[in-house]
């Protein structure tokens, strides 16, 4: 705490479906190299699929992140069995040489609606799992580690990691299958980095979070008094 202290200075329903869902021809699907994700689409009249949205995502306060990461340390843990920094499906990012607020980011799987990583993917090894909520997550069995979907996410630093031990990529998954722990997981169940951060920086919502730029999942988590230690407002 000290030294972030010192680091200061009806329609709905209707509109939601039409924008949050990838609408594509079934000719046009094929065409442009989403064969593999097909059987997670739902066909819709006249040869349209769409892809359902996830019902979970994860939304942080990188202003109110102390740094400790306990989310990554939870999240290999719970995952893969051992507290590993590399193998964590959510990263904390910090820059030395910079200054609050922008010393600290915090990056984690969005849960696309439209996720590159899973057109990537050549053997349908990343797919919308149905039976959590809609997640995009990857089948540790099916995946060859190929790496496409590590390449196609378009964040920085990218939100799928790669496993060299088991020679598989990783993802977030919202804690749905984790070997590890016997919380239920998924959207409706708990999340490793949510309940292990000490400050509350990271939140589940089931609220698609805006797409476009960072404004939807980087929000404002602080309370009244995160104001009286001199924290932002915004």
């Amino acid at each position: 705490m000290k030294d972030q202290k010192n680091r200061h200075t009806g329609k709905e329903k209707a509109d939601f479906s039409r924008r949050d869902f990838l609408k594509l021809s079934k000719n046009i699907a094929v065409g442009a190299g989403v064969a593999g994700i097909l059987p997670s689409m739902i066909w819709l009249e006249d040869g349209v699929a769409a892809i359902p949205v996830s019902e979970g995502y994860l939304l942080v306060d990188t202003k109110k992140c102390q740094g400790c990461m306990s989310c990554m340390l939870a999240c290999s843990l719970v995952h893969e069995g051992e507290e590993n920094l590399s193998l964590a499906r959510i990263q904390v990012v910090q820059n030395s040489f910079e200054r609050f607020p922008v010393d600290l980011t915090i990056s984690q799987c969005r849960q696309c609606t439209e996720p590159a990583c899973m057109e990537a993917c050549p053997t349908g090894a990343l797919h919308i799992d149905t039976k959590h909520g809609n997640i995009r997550t990857i089948n540790e069995e099916e995946c060859i580690g190929c790496m496409e979907c590590v390449k196609a996410c378009p964040f920085m630093p990218g939100r799928a990691i790669y496993n060299d031990k088991k020679e598989k990529a990783l993802k977030c998954d919202l804690c749905a299958d984790t070997p590890y722990w016997d919380e239920p997981g998924g959207p409706g169940g708990k999340q490793a980095c949510v309940e292990v951060c000490p400050v509350g920086a990271i939140k589940f919502t089931k609220d698609v979070p805006k797409q476009k730029g960072d404004e939807g999942y980087v929000v404002n988590l602080r309370g009244r008094s995160w104001r009286r230690l001199g924290y932002p407002r915004r």
